[in-house]
C-alpha cells in the first residue's frame, strides 16, 4: 500500500455498546431545506406510547446517500433470501391516536 493509499483509508470504531443496535419497528422522516431527520422508535402491542429511541440528521445529500445505499443492501437481501412481502394497499404501518408527543 502506498502513502496516498494509507491517506484515503478510514478507521471506523464500534463500541460493543453501540454494536449491540437499537430495535426499530417504525421510523418516522421529517425534513426542512437543509435537513432530514429520521426518528426510530419502538412500538410495543397494547402500549399506547412509543418512545424515540434514536434520532439520526442527515444532510439532504447524505440522505440520498442512504436511499441509494439502502436500496442496494435490499436488491442483494432480495437475490439471496426472496422478495421482501409488504402489504399492497399501504406502506405505512397504522400509527396509533396519541402518538407524536401527545399526553
Amino acid at each position: 500500500m502506498d502513502n496516498n493509499e494509507n491517506q484515503n483509508q478510514l478507521n471506523i470504531e464500534l463500541s460493543p455498546e453501540v454494536a449491540e443496535g437499537i430495535y426499530s419497528n417504525l421510523a418516522i422522516i421529517s425534513h426542512s431545506t437543509s435537513e432530514f431527520v429520521v426518528d426510530f422508535i419502538r412500538m410495543m402491542p397494547g402500549t399506547p406510547k412509543a418512545n424515540v429511541k434514536s434520532r439520526i440528521i442527515l444532510t439532504p445529500e447524505h440522505a440520498k446517500r442512504l436511499l441509494f445505499a439502502l436500496q442496494d443492501n435490499i436488491n442483494k437481501y432480495e437475490q439471496q433470501n426472496g422478495k421482501i412481502k409488504v402489504p399492497d394497499n399501504n406502506m405505512m404501518p397504522p400509527i396509533p391516536m396519541g402518538f407524536g408527543g401527545e399526553a
